[in-house]
């Protein structure tokens, strides 16, 4: 049986206030190329089809002619929400569309019926499990300890029917210990949504979403595919793909991957800004991707931004590389605060403001009080 992976779609999405939405299309049609050339059994979206919990009528467009594409080639389709996804949004209409071979997975309510598919070798059992916080396990089985991501994911897993001595894959959308982030994802409160590889050991294959980098993690069958564009500079060295995984018997399980090309790439520059500007360094290069420039000059160029932007159109981010920005960056610290968590930021100020750093409880309620509230605003 082959199956093709896909997550973190992240369809309406705006980086750094440009519209993804042309590039979208144009991703979308490229993988619709591979599913008819791979022709797969089924194709998996491991949550965050969209970028916002009430998308865009762009967005919703795009993915309903890329499922009216999926449902003509007869191909089956499974889908979970992730944490940018409203389940309930995502899942409306599920069980009139799955007429056409498209399953959805529901919100979590405490049960997840597989889907069975049939090829020579017997059953493979696909299991939607949607990005899920202990607060909505704990909703549905009060009477289970569930204190961390490692739990709740554990507790959904054990209320499934799982047939061992058959094939079984998990579709699920969560951060597994271990992986390595891009600044695109979000981050929660000190890592505290880490869930430990061991509760997949029932999964012949974790089709997992969350992440943005192409990656197996604590076993090459737990994998991320990764999105398939670039959302931040951070991934601009990533080779975006979508996995594809062939199934024979119990315990033969082959995994590849289809490289992907975008209509613009995400690159980044560096330079003082007479080089950058100098026909001769950028003629032949793809002056319409996005751009992230750092210029080295000591003193700052007037309108830099619109003036490379003559040459470089879709010029996203602009930052100054020289004696007085690295001085600046040895006075703060030198690390950027976006790159740093919630509980961190937190623990900074604390510590600026009574002259001594957080205790390590006082660290654990703080953390434990922003996860109650989050929680709470789902």
């Amino acid at each position: 049986m082959k199956l093709i992976h896909l997550s973190d779609l992240h369809l309406g999405k705006r980086v750094n206030e440009f519209s993804m939405i042309e590039d979208q299309a144009y991703i979308l049609k490229k993988i619709l190329g591979i599913v008819r050339d791979e022709e797969p059994d089924g194709v998996l979206i491991a949550g965050d089809v969209y970028d916002k919990s009430i998308p865009s009528v762009e967005a919703v467009g795009l993915f309903d002619d890329f499922l009216r594409h999926l449902a003509r080639q007869r191909v089956q389709v499974f889908i979970i929400s992730g944490n940018h996804d409203s389940p309930e949004r995502l899942a409306f209409g599920a069980e009139l569309i799955q007429l056409s071979g498209i399953h959805i997975a529901p919100a979590y309510s405490g049960r997840v019926e597989p889907v069975s598919l049939k090829d020579d070798y017997g059953a493979v059992h696909i299991y939607m499990l949607p990005f899920i916080k202990p607060i909505h396990v704990r909703s549905v089985f009060p009477e289970e300890k569930v204190e961390s991501y490692t739990d709740a994911v554990r507790g959904a897993i054990s209320h499934m029917d799982i047939q061992e001595s058959e094939r079984n894959i998990l579709v699920t959308h969560q951060f597994v210990t271990g992986a390595q982030r891009s600044e695109s994802e979000d981050i929660s409160v000190g890592g505290s949504d880490n869930v430990d590889v061991s509760v997949f050991d029932s999964f012949d294959y974790v089709a997992l979403g969350h992440i943005h980098g192409p990656q197996s993690v604590g076993r090459e069958s737990a994998r991320y595919c990764g999105t398939p564009l670039k959302y931040s500079f951070s991934e601009a060295n990533h080779h975006k793909s979508v996995t594809i995984l062939e199934l024979k018997e119990k315990g033969s399980l082959e995994i590849r991957t289809v490289e992907l090309s975008p209509l613009r790439d995400m690159r980044e520059l560096r330079g003082t800004y007479e080089e950058l500007t100098n026909r001769k360094n950028y003629e032949g290069t793809r002056t319409d991707d996005y751009i992230r420039i750092t210029l080295t000059d000591e003193e700052d160029v007037v309108d830099a931004m619109g003036k490379l932007r003559v040459i470089y159109p879709n010029l996203m981010k602009l930052d100054y590389d020289n004696r007085r920005t690295r001085e600046n960056r040895e006075l703060t610290g030198g690390e950027a605060e976006e790159s740093r968590t919630p509980l961190e930021l937190i623990m900074d100020f604390y510590e600026q403001q009574n002259n001594q750093p957080m205790s390590g409880k006082q660290a654990a309620l703080v953390s434990e009080l922003m996860e109650k509230i989050w929680e709470e605003e789902l």
